[in-house]
């Protein structure tokens, strides 16, 4: 008989041979016999009773299928592809997205988190790859070569995060897993989770869209995270150089957008610039690695990549400048980890669309070559390792450095729209390309150079100098005892202000 309200058969004593199989909001149920007798000795109720309710289970079931698969493939969809790239993905939808994943391929997508925001918000991390979970351990025994993409780090430049997702997504569908014979992945949607949640239309000006608003550029403490990588000062940036330390990537891409200058590149580059970096994991990364990426996606997809910059300076000083040379940017600061850091810069003037497409041909492209030479990466890495740096003579200062000779770039033109949710102007990339011939400022040369010691002594009440350098993964001694030691000291002649306070300094 049916015991209609616990939903569920009931058998009589003793019989045992009904089993309830849950599924779905009514449930669902199989027939389980105890194979001692044929199905004329079955009991006739119970057979009454399936037979009659067979073609209504039918119905259900078949209803409920193809309602789950549309539900699982909605769950691996990204908030542009929903919205027809009106807004972005939010955090929330990010967890549930990278969740997903995970289940939809549990043998090569393990989720973890690695550290926490401001505000609390897990950061989480997907180790993609032939591992047996998501810990340091499992990743270094897999002796792949690592590679760790991050997005998302200035809230308001959103499309690395989407373009990761889409990555996420092909290998929990099977695409791309010849990637993982070579290679594991780190993967990081959503680095300034806090700022991602503070979706404003007047967010980022000028960039096109998403129409619907983005996350802000600094996290919940109003920090750029982007100028937080030595000082950490903020818990994602703490969080990160530990993540680092514990996993050692030897690729670390962070993914990015930009503004300033009306040029013709649908993305733009960089590599590590401080001086000081390895030369050979330098040499690398430009004779190589950026070059071969721009060809395959001009060849491919008829689009021009180039190194970042922007036109700036008057005469004979006018040229293409790029950034910052120091290591409170990412990629400067994986160089001097001794590590190949790549920064994308997808256009901002692109549309939102575009910009997705942008930056997942580079990450495609930049994973392909990794896949090429993955050992000699791996072996250029150890090998920046094993090369003391005791006694060289080492920049800790550096100026722009003007190129050999003149090199065309690639100017566009834009035109105005207008954001029709918040009247706000949009730039718009145009279809033109005007090669303009100048010099290129994308190197430094030092100009103020140190020996490096054998090491430095710190007295044991500077807490939170060690605090912060055990979190960047530095090496340290406790002197538990009384030892003479011959030092060298030096002092402070000197020191400048800025004027203006940077985030807290």
């Amino acid at each position: 008989m049916i015991d209609r309200d616990r939903g569920e058969f009931a058998t009589e004593p003793n019989t045992g041979n009904v089993a309830p199989v849950r599924g779905g909001k009514h449930g669902s149920y199989r027939r389980r016999f105890d194979g001692n007798g044929p199905a004329s000795r079955r009991p006739r109720g119970v057979r009454v009773i399936l037979t009659c309710i067979a073609p209504f289970l039918a119905a259900v079931i078949s209803g409920l299928l193809p309602a789950r698969a549309h539900a699982q493939a909605d769950a691996m969809r990204t908030t542009p592809e929903k919205t027809n790239y009106e807004e972005t993905t939010r955090y929330a939808d990010v967890m549930r997205f990278v969740e997903a994943a995970a289940r939809a391929a549990p043998s090569v997508i393990h989720v973890d988190t690695f550290g926490y925001t401001f505000e609390g918000r897990a950061l989480p991390v997907a180790v993609v790859g032939h591992v047996s979970d998501a810990s340091p351990e499992a990743v270094r025994a897999a002796g792949r070569t690592v590679v760790y993409i991050q997005a998302n780090i200035h809230a308001g430049e959103v499309e690395g995060k989407e373009s990761l997702l889409m990555l996420l997504r092909d290998f929990a569908e099977g695409r791309r897993t010849e990637l993982l014979d070579s290679l594991v992945l780190l993967v990081v949607p959503i680095y300034n989770a806090d700022g991602n949640e503070r979706v404003a239309l007047t967010n980022r000006p000028s960039q096109h869209g998403p129409v619907g608003g983005m996350g802000q550029r600094p996290n919940a403490q109003d920090y750029d995270l982007n100028r937080d990588h030595m000082k950490l000062d903020s818990p994602e940036a703490r969080s990160l150089a530990m993540l680092f330390s514990h996993y050692d990537p030897h690729v670390i891409v962070d993914l990015h957008t930009t503004n300033g200058t009306h040029h013709a590149y649908y993305l733009t580059y960089s590599v590590p610039m401080h001086p000081a970096t390895d030369s050979a994991v330098v040499r690398l990364l430009r004779d190589r690695w950026m070059p071969e990426v721009t060809r395959s996606v001009r060849d491919k997809h008829g689009w021009d990549y180039y190194w970042y910059g922007n036109v700036q300076g008057q005469g004979d000083r006018r040229g293409w400048w790029t950034f910052d040379y120091r290591p409170r940017f990412n990629n400067n600061y994986a160089g001097l980890r001794n590590r190949f850091g790549i920064l994308s810069e997808a256009y901002a003037y692109a549309t939102f669309e575009d910009r997705i497409r942008a930056t997942t041909y580079f990450v495609e492209e930049v994973l392909a070559f990794a896949v090429r030479n993955a050992t000699e990466i791996r072996r250029v890495a150890a090998e920046a390792d094993a090369r003391s740096v005791i006694g060289r003579r080492l920049a800790v200062s550096a100026e722009p450095e003007r190129s050999a000779r003149q090199v065309d770039i690639l100017m566009g033109e834009v035109a105005e729209e207008v954001n029709p949710y918040s009247g706000e102007r949009m730039l718009l990339r145009l279809d033109v390309k005007r090669p303009e011939s100048m010099w290129e400022y994308g190197t430094f040369q030092p100009t103020e150079l140190e020996t490096a010691p054998a090491a430095y002594l710190i007295p044991a009440d500077l807490s939170d100098v060690l605090n912060r350098l055990e979190a960047h993964g530095v090496r340290m001694t406790t002197l538990s005892a009384d030892r003479s030691i011959e030092v060298q000291t030096f002092r402070i002649d000197s020191t400048s202000v800025s004027p203006q306070q940077f985030q807290g300094h």
